[in-house]
């Protein structure tokens, strides 16, 4: 048997070996291109806030960054490539909330890992309230009348949303919980769909991203009525926050996007990268585009990313057992 003394010498020397060899890891970091999966198809806001930033650190750091989409799963296929991959900060996944704290709610018995197990949390880089449209045909012209005619109609009004258990759907179970409304969901498979059908009035409403649904507003194709977020979000400062009425003072849920890297990497390397996503998101040019795009940018430092994960998760998790979603049938 090991004494004791020699048994905590070699743990000690076994620590010391770990730490060294991430230092020494971050010191030669970035030797080869960083690959950032995209768990989405292409041209979809994931993608697009990635490619974005990928063009920004090469441009103002001189860094090799790839983008790579691997849809599939809501998102699922894509963060399990990244769980998967060699530790070493090159390869990374941008994620929204679904896929890395909302679907191990909803989707239990279909997660293959564990995101707060099985990734590293690195930044958030985007923070993207969804815009509550109406028909152009609705009864009502503004988010107070909307509640009213719901309260009035129980049940007559209709949303769409891009899937069960997503951002928008919670989006729209939270307002029901506040407003003591009753409205019908109607689940699609994408932006597009709900937003047309909205647009010829088939459904009353929808929760959708200001990338997706700006044109059909300016268009005047759907009545926007409110963001999600806790204030008027700077790319939209005539469209009220639903936390602006009486009734919905204390509403607040966002999609947001971040960066992660396998759990086991070592930490210099997930500081290096911080750091570097860190002054491309607070650069005036790229934080113009991303609001350009209906984000506001969010970084965040890793431990501040893991803290705000948790208190979002806990959110999620209340909004879905009230609501019994679940996407496992």
């Amino acid at each position: 048997m090991i004494p004791f003394r020699r048994q905590l010498l070699l743990a000690l020397l076994a620590g010391c070996s770990s730490a060294l060899s991430g230092i020494a890891a971050a010191q030669e970091f970035p030797a080869k291109p960083i690959t950032i999966i995209v768990p989405f198809s292409a041209g979809g806001g994931v993608d697009v806030m990635a490619r974005l930033l990928a063009d920004k650190l090469r441009a103002s750091q001189g860094l090799q960054v790839v983008v790579e989409n691997k849809p599939g799963a809501s998102g699922m296929l894509g963060a399990l490539a990244v769980v998967r991959a060699p530790a070493d900060g090159y390869t990374l996944l941008l994620g929204s909330a679904g896929e890395t704290a909302i679907h191990p709610l909803v989707y239990r018995n279909r997660m293959q890992y564990a995101p707060e197990r099985d990734l590293a949390a690195i930044t958030a880089v985007v923070r993207l309230p969804n815009v509550l449209v109406a028909a152009p045909s609705a009864p009502f012209q503004t988010f107070a009348e909307m509640l009213a005619y719901a309260r009035r109609n129980p049940g007559k009004l209709s949303y769409a949303t891009s899937g069960v258990g997503n951002p928008q759907h919670l989006n729209g179970e939270l307002l029901e919980e506040m407003a003591g409304i009753h409205m019908v969901h109607v689940p699609y498979r994408g932006a597009a769909g709900q937003l047309v059908d909205v647009a010829g009035g088939a459904v009353d409403l929808t929760f959708v991203s200001m990338a997706a649904v700006g044109p059909f507003i300016k268009s005047g194709r759907v009545k926007p009525l409110a963001v999600t977020s806790a204030e008027r979000a700077s790319f939209a400062p005539d469209i009220p926050a639903i936390a602006e009425h009486a009734s919905t003072k204390a509403y607040r849920l966002e999609n947001w996007f971040g960066l992660f890297a396998p759990a086991a990497t070592p930490a210099p390397v997930v500081e290096r990268i911080n750091a570097a996503v860190v002054e491309a998101l607070t650069s005036p040019d790229l934080a113009q585009r991303l609001r350009e795009q209906g984000g506001e940018p969010a970084p965040m430092s890793p431990q501040r990313f893991r803290e705000f994960i948790q208190a979002e998760s806990a959110q999620y998790a209340r909004i879905v057992e009230s609501a019994k979603i679940t996407a496992d049938q």
